[in-house]
């Protein structure tokens, strides 16, 4: 018999995300599930009633019902106490648990003896295990919707305007913290025109924060700062020293402040201090993206925005959940991917696999029993180093072997054309001279075209097709002078057809390359 996932509605206070939308219900039960879905669970995120009953599922009148006749339970936020009580034995709950952060939870959890899988707790450098990455997902909306506030709270347009009114100044952006929520406030910020900085403790991402037409701040000091999982790691004084006194020159010069900085397990470090804030121009933004942990900013009151020093500050917890449909969809084809991995036979059935290094690491209660933290992933052992050897002695060439090795091609080819000059009759003599000079000359414009927008194989084609075309139209085209005579129909029609099909290529190169250019259309 299959087993059903259960939707319930979402009980934390402002939360507008849904677990799964109605394009996502119909492939889970082409997995072999029946679902059920609380009605109106998806209202604030714009999927209705009608539109889950629609896709298959069966829409019921209250979260008791949900809880009590599902085997698997899709959330997006821990659930609470009250929702804990509605769990029943071996039930199995997909959501948000932040097991490090909710001791107490994970204890009420483990005693219904219900098996609980993290989302937070997906193993990111599995390769495999990125398509479940729900944190990757909602901090990439996250960091798009921090630039949308701050612009909102912002009192003049992000790109520089010359009008009739006069010059204005593009505004300055510095986000703190390059991971995945600070690189998608990069691209928006640098999308909407304003000049971006941007600062993080792994040296690594500094070439990504480039590519993406933004400046990297380096902190004057020399410290490694990777840690475990694609995270940052928590930095000595020194480096915070030094990191606070880059802070404090960037707010002095800045417009608007978005910061990011967060530690799994720990409370966000306060990075922008009081007199920071106090000495922001009046008028600036500063969006604390880490408001939930406590905030990055001193002045930040977690869920809320609030005005101190003349300055904006804006603490929202819930910035994916202000792209509600958006993010509902993207956790949901996370949830799906995940269930897949759980029930690779598609039977309507998960199988639980402790032994799957992926499926282990967001497994934290296994049938009652608190299984986090996952052990250490078992990644390949790097290849052992060659060994060496000695170095093998090169004799080195003297200076007339050298002039040798140079000429003795030339001579060879000299001698072999004075050899068919002598014995050749004249006319092949003179066919032969003009083949040479065409490999020359068809190499260099061939092998000199610079690929630009085409790749380096389109622009060769383009470029040989391009002299084919000239060769055809020399045997169509008329006589130029007496006693020429024209060539024969046969050859006529072979240069006609040459000239089709290359002008289909050379045709199809412009179109992609066209395609190429409305790509970078705004």
């Amino acid at each position: 018999m299959p087993q059903t996932i259960g939707i319930p509605r979402e009980t934390f206070a402002g939360e507008k995300r849904v677990a799964t939308a109605p394009d996502i219900i119909e492939k889970l039960i082409k997995l072999g599930f029946a679902v059920t879905v609380e009605s109106g669970a998806g209202n604030g995120a714009s999927f209705f009633d009608d539109a889950f009953a629609k896709s298959g599922a069966k829409v019921v009148g209250s979260a008791a019902d949900v809880w009590s006749t599902s085997d698997i339970i899709f959330k997006v936020r821990a659930p609470d106490l009250s929702e804990v009580a509605l769990m029943k034995a071996g039930q199995t709950l997909i959501s948000f648990i932040w097991p490090a952060q909710n001791p107490d939870l994970m204890k009420a959890l483990a005693d219904k003896k219900v098996t609980v899988l993290a989302m937070d707790a997906v193993p990111r450098l599995l390769s495999r295990a990125q398509k479940m990455d729900a944190l990757t997902s909602m901090a990439s909306i996250s960091g798009y919707r921090a630039v949308i506030e701050a612009a909102n709270a912002f009192g003049r347009y992000f790109n520089g305007q010359i009008t009739a009114a006069g010059k204005i100044l593009p505004a300055k952006v510095f986000v703190a913290g390059a991971g995945v929520a600070g690189l998608a406030a990069i691209g928006t910020s640098v999308g909407l025109g304003a000049i971006v900085r941007a600062n993080d403790t792994r040296a690594e991402v500094a070439d990504q924060v480039k590519s993406m037409g933004a400046e990297f701040v380096k902190v004057d000091y020399e410290e490694e700062g990777s840690g475990g999982g694609g995270y940052a790691k928590v930095m000595s004084e020194g480096f915070q020293k030094a990191q606070r006194e880059m802070y404090a020159k960037q707010a002095k010069d800045v417009d608007i402040i978005i910061t990011t900085a967060l530690i799994p397990g720990k409370p966000a470090p306060k990075l922008i201090t009081a007199e920071m804030v106090e000495s922001m121009k009046p008028g600036s933004v500063i969006v604390d993206m880490a408001g939930e942990q406590g905030g990055n900013c001193e002045l930040t009151e977690p869920g809320k925005a609030v005005v101190k020093h003349g300055v904006t500050i804006i603490g929202y917890t819930d910035l994916a959940s202000r792209l509600a449909k958006q993010s509902s969809t993207l956790y949901a084809t996370n949830q799906l991917r995940l269930t897949e991995e759980l029930c690779k036979a598609k039977d309507g059935q998960i199988v639980v696999n402790m032994e799957d290094d992926a499926i282990r690491g967001f497994t934290v209660i296994k049938d009652g029993k608190i299984t986090w933290p996952a052990p250490p992933l078992k990644l390949p052992a790097p290849p052992a180093p060659k060994a060496v050897g000695a170095p093998v002695p090169v004799k080195e060439k003297s200076a007339f072997a050298k002039v040798i090795s140079v000429l003795t091609m030339p001579v060879i080819a000299l001698a072999l054309f004075a050899l068919i000059g002598l014995y050749a009759p004249t006319a092949f003599l003179g066919h032969f001279t003009v083949f040479v000079l065409a490999v020359f000359v068809g190499y260099m414009v061939v092998w000199n075209v610079t690929p630009a927008l085409h790749t380096p194989l389109m622009s060769v084609t383009n470029a040989i097709s391009s002299i084919i075309t000239i060769g055809a139209l020399i045997q169509i085209a008329p006589p130029l002078a007496e006693g020429l005579t024209r060539p024969d129909e046969l050859i006529r029609w072979i240069a006609i057809v040459g000239i089709a099909l290359t002008s289909i290529n050379m045709f199809g190169g412009f179109a992609v390359t066209r395609r190429m250019l409305m790509m970078f259309n705004k």
